[in-house]
């Protein structure tokens, strides 16, 4: 059986209370649990501890990521996470600095992850439309959901992490379908694990 960690990236605001996300998270869990896993919940609005986030992720075989789309990004309390948490593992626990050495010190750049070992996951909320992606003629010019997150990609692939398909809630804020979305989900997972 694996190690499951699940990080709710939500960030409350007013019109937006993160009951989805928080909803995704508790499905994910409960999925994880029932199939024998081992399961750790972190989520970001409560106080974190550096270091128990780090042996976290090294503890971790699965990461799943569960976060908004705001401003085209993940939450920015999302971000300060990742910011305090992963730039504490550059010292020697999530990577070996950026790959790069004296010898070589052009090459191999982002090669010095030490979580090869871990896979992940993105699941995200947005208000967009999925008729707003991989359409060229529509607002994303073509482009796929996991192209708006390919910066998130390239800092856990940094670490060494190996991706799985991402899940994507889609117009959630003007033309929810709730539980088709939460049937999704599982199909997803199931069809992953």
């Amino acid at each position: 059986m694996n190690n499951v960690l699940i990080i709710n990236g939500h960030h409350y605001y007013p019109f937006s209370e993160g009951k989805l996300n928080a909803t995704l998270v508790d499905r994910a869990a409960t999925f994880f649990k029932e199939k024998g896993h081992s399961v750790r919940v972190v989520t970001i609005k409560d106080k974190v501890d550096i270091e128990q986030e780090l042996e976290n992720h090294k503890w971790a075989d699965f990461v799943l990521f569960q976060s908004p789309i705001n401003w085209m990004g993940v939450t920015w309390s999302f971000k300060k996470y990742m910011d305090e948490v992963y730039t504490a593992g550059m010292a020697g626990s999530l990577c070996h600095g950026d790959g790069r050495n004296k010898q070589h010190p052009k090459q191999n750049y982002g090669r010095g992850g030490m979580l090869t070992h871990t896979k992940y996951m993105f699941s995200v909320t947005l208000n967009a439309p999925e008729e707003a992606f991989n359409d060229k003629n529509e607002f994303f010019d073509g482009k796929s959901i996991d192209d708006l997150l390919f910066p998130m990609h390239m800092n856990f692939k940094f670490f060494g992490m190996a991706s799985l398909p991402s899940f994507a809630c889609y117009d959630v804020m003007k033309n929810a379908n709730i539980e088709k979305d939460l049937n999704r989900f599982e199909a997803h997972l199931t069809q992953l694990f």
